[in-house]
This record gives C-alpha cells, sequence and structure tokens, in this order.
C-alpha cells in the first residue's frame, strides 16, 4: 500500500470550454501534449454514507496510471492523504469498476475506516465513468510540476444509500458534467494562483463541490 498527500484545486466549466494553453504560465514550464484516458470508477460507503459525511471517499478505479483502490482522507485546505491499493489478480477480473457485487473492499483500507463506518458494510453507492485529458507540466530540469485534468464525468447514484430511490440495484438518472482539477506534487502558491487565474479569466468557476462523489450525492 502506497500513500502521498494530494494538493489540487477544482474549477466547474461549461461542456464547451476552451481549456487555455497552460505552457503560457511562465517561461520557467513547459506543457506536454494532452493525454486522454478512460476511468471507470466504484465509490463505497455504508448506506447511511458515513464515509461522505466525514470527507472521506474509497474507490475503485480501472483505466488511467493508478488503476486500483483508492482512500482519501481530509489533510488540510485543498489536501487529502490518498493511499492506494493496486487490484489483485483477481479483483482486476471483475469488470471495468462497475458496482459488481462481489467485488469486496480490501482488510487494510476498510480498517482504516472502521472507526467512521462503526461495523456497518462497506457496498457501492455511486459509479463513475470519466473521459479524462491530462496536460502535464514540467519544470526546466524536466520534473513535473502540476497536472491538470480536464474531465468529463458521467455519474450515477446507486439505490441503497439514504435519499436514493428506486428497486434495490438500480441507478437514478446519469449525472454528467466537466471540470478541471490541478494537480502538484508539492504546495507551489505561484504556480497554483498562476493555473488559477489563467482558468477563470477563459471562463471556468471555482467548484461547488470538494469532489466528484460529493456532487454527486448532492443531486
Amino acid at each position: 500500500m502506497s500513500d502521498h498527500i494530494e494538493i489540487e484545486q477544482k474549477f466547474d466549466v461549461d461542456e464547451d470550454f476552451g481549456r487555455p494553453d497552460f505552457g503560457a504560465l511562465s517561461a520557467d514550464v513547459a506543457a506536454a501534449p494532452p493525454v486522454r484516458h478512460h476511468l471507470a470508477a466504484t465509490y463505497f460507503d455504508t448506506a447511511d454514507t458515513r464515509l461522505a459525511a466525514g470527507k472521506i471517499t474509497l474507490r475503485r478505479r480501472t483505466g488511467g496510471t493508478d488503476a486500483g483502490w483508492h482512500l482519501k482522507l481530509p489533510a488540510g485546505q485543498n489536501a487529502r492523504q490518498e493511499l492506494h491499493v493496486p487490484l489483485s489478480a483477481e479483483d482486476a477480473g471483475e469488470g471495468t469498476g462497475g458496482a459488481d457485487a462481489q467485488v469486496e473492499v480490501p482488510d487494510r483500507l476498510a480498517a482504516l475506516v472502521a472507526g467512521v463506518t462503526g461495523g456497518l458494510p462497506l457496498a457501492p453507492i455511486a459509479v463513475l465513468d470519466t473521459e479524462r485529458t491530462v496536460v502535464t507540466l514540467t519544470g526546466h530540469d524536466g520534473r513535473v510540476v502540476a497536472e491538470i485534468a480536464d474531465d468529463v464525468v458521467t455519474a450515477r447514484r446507486l439505490t441503497g444509500a439514504t435519499g436514493a430511490t428506486g428497486a434495490t440495484g438500480a441507478a437514478a438518472q446519469p449525472l454528467r458534467w466537466r471540470e478541471i482539477e490541478v494537480e502538484v506534487p508539492v504546495a507551489s502558491p505561484a504556480l497554483q494562483q498562476a493555473a488559477a487565474d489563467l482558468l477563470l479569466a477563459a471562463g471556468a468557476r471555482p467548484a461547488g463541490h470538494g469532489s466528484k462523489l460529493a456532487r454527486v450525492l448532492d443531486s
């Protein structure tokens, strides 16, 4: 199991938003060509969403460069501690991240949130499909200084969670939106502010939710 601190800013944008040239942020930063990924994720929680209430997210995701299980815990303003467990050979064969009832949360991650769940079972509460376009920013030394993730998300809330409706195993009507995340490996206030200013000038808005799951649960 690995972990790191995730430092990111999120912005809401319209579906026809024109992504600005991030290579223009600074003479010290170069922008790589965009790379596209398809991500499929299932989010887990108790039926009364105790993890979400504590600003904790737990998901199983396939696609992209970090497929696996991710547990995100609050770690200060605009920062979360992310713990990652790779998919096992058996788990990886369970499909593309959909809400398969046979998939079980790894014991190591379940144990870390046991104090929050109070012993209640963890089950799928939402599924998200994301078309992600990533622009990587590097410094003169070639090190990554930021990643810009441009996400078009289609999400469904599953029944069983408080407030959901319909037959067991069904899903609510899909929700679709586009958002942009600016993530830095270490805090870089000047770069983060420059990226935020560039996005806001292009028509982006500060995100109305702290996470994709929070948006789904509020819908």
